[in-house]
């Protein structure tokens, strides 16, 4: 079976989220299945030349875009056993990072009707297009106004998945005709109209055959209105063709025996935990000191929990722990931190940027992984946390509920803890719950061990999306 992924970005070439992981290591899961797995990229201008130089044209073509007639590069490479597509075209793409352009409409309706043009010219014709996120949100809506009498295209089947419900791609009504080439009647309830705007992330969910998102309760959760970011009428109809499949790491990146990045690696389970603690905190400037040391790596943004954390960071910071902190974002955060960092200077660092040899280090090092997010499709930060003997502190939500166990002193189960109103001082109370276990040696080390034993790769997540394909494909 032939399936071809379509994103804005994917590791290694370009990432600025969760999203790039997912499109870096999810299709290498997919061909242990025996799926020929392709995936078709925009050739962005931030990807590295090293790999620009390993890429060869396969056919030049244009792209039809309402009025306009545009030029298209279809380049390819293979990469990790994974062979890459990339839609060319130098005025679109050819940009410092990835999104919030003005004409961003255009660019993201160009790629999804690349995508399309360029399937006769590849030697390869999928079974399954599987579009991700509000970027390819057109492509299933071209595949059935423009393309549906076309016998080529007429056996193609669409998967769409969410990775994140709140960024939907919502443009003026003007895009309609000009760029999209659509006629008023997919402006409506049933197609594209979102309050008097084009949404394109509303399109992917009407017209695709099926839906996913990044996990079994996210998948619940946004067919209410308080998730549902005003689309959760369109889940509830659609329910019975939405599957909610967790997402997975890549577990020879995050891996604490072998990691490059790490000072020390892991030997017998989280033995050279304590040397990568004092490690860091001599590259940080902390006292070394054995104390709980919790890590945040995050966005810097609301729907992180970080109101709650800015209530209560006092409190936290007036008990014997030190926290480390890595992430950039909207200003009152980076500011609070920077702040905090210095009133407290023997117990915070914070790190306002993006650095990945950083992140390793502070998931090899801590002993536990705060992570009180508002919402959360999947989250990737307790997963790589748990991988590491990080102890997760989540609320329960979306992912989040779906990997952290709470850990039950009498029976000795749970992977980390957990709170579930949205509510500073119950996060404040959990972790003041888990600092308790950290003085409690064999109870922390039972915990520790069961953080390390849990299994998030992406093999049984790939499994399911392999059923799913296939239940498609009569």
């Amino acid at each position: 079976m032939n399936i071809l992924f379509a994103a804005s970005e994917g590791v290694p070439f370009i990432k600025t989220g969760g999203l790039a992981d997912v499109i870096g290591s999810l299709p290498k899961a997919l061909k242990k299945y025996g799926l020929d797995v392709r995936v078709m990229l925009p050739k962005h201008g931030g990807i590295q030349e090293s790999f620009k130089e390993k890429m060869t044209t396969r056919q030049v073509i244009n792209v039809p875009l309402s009025w306009r007639n545009q030029y298209c590069g279809i380049q390819e490479m293979e990469y990790d056993g994974v062979h890459f597509y990339f839609i060319d075209n130098e005025y679109y793409f050819k940009r410092e990072g990835l999104y919030g352009y003005n004409d961003d409409p255009e660019r993201y309706a160009f790629f999804s009707k690349a995508v399309l043009e360029s399937l006769p010219h590849l030697g390869f014709k999928p079974h399954i297009l599987h579009c991700h996120d509000w970027h390819t949100g057109l492509l299933s809506v071209f595949l059935k106004a423009h393309y549906g009498g076309n016998p080529f295209y007429s056996d193609i089947k669409t998967v769409f998945t969410i990775h994140n419900l709140h960024y939907q791609g919502v443009f003026s009504k003007s895009i309609l005709g000009d760029i999209l080439g659509l006629g008023d009647e997919y402006f409506n309830i049933d197609g594209l109209e979102y309050y008097g705007s084009v949404n394109c992330l509303k399109g992917g969910l009407v017209f695709s055959d099926k839906l996913t998102t990044v996990s079994k309760t996210y998948a619940g959760e946004i067919k209410y209105p308080y998730f549902g970011e005003g689309l959760d009428g369109i889940l509830r109809k659609r329910q019975c063709d939405l599957t909610g499949i967790l997402n997975g790491i890549d577990y020879d990146e995050y891996n604490p025996y072998t990691d490059r990045f790490i000072y020390a690696v892991y030997e017998n389970g989280a033995e050279n935990k304590k040397e990568n603690k004092i490690r860091l905190q001599q590259e940080l400037g902390l006292p070394q000191r054995d104390v709980p040391l919790m890590g945040m790596v995050t966005r810097l943004v609301d729907s992180k929990g970080l109101d709650l954390v800015n209530c209560v960071l006092n409190e936290i910071l007036d008990m014997d722990v030190q926290m480390v902190v890595l992430g950039t974002g909207e200003k009152k955060y980076e500011d609070m931190f920077k702040y905090y960092a210095y009133r407290y200077c023997d117990k915070m660092s914070a790190n306002i940027r993006f650095d990945n040899t950083l992140a390793h280090r502070i998931y090899a090092a801590s002993d536990l992984f705060l992570m009180p997010s508002r919402f959360e499709p999947c989250g990737l930060g307790q997963i790589i946390a748990l991988r590491y003997g990080s102890l997760p502190i989540v609320r329960e939500t979306g992912g989040l509920k779906d990997t952290v166990v709470p850990y039950n002193e009498y029976t000795e189960e749970g992977n980390g803890f957990s709170f579930t109103n949205y509510n500073a001082h119950d996060m404040l109370y959990t972790i003041r719950r888990a600092v308790g276990f950290y003085y409690d040696k064999d109870k922390w080390n039972r915990i520790v061990k069961n953080a390390m034993d849990s299994n998030f790769s992406w093999e049984r997540s790939a499994g399911e999306y392999e059923k799913l394909y296939r239940s498609m494909i009569k």
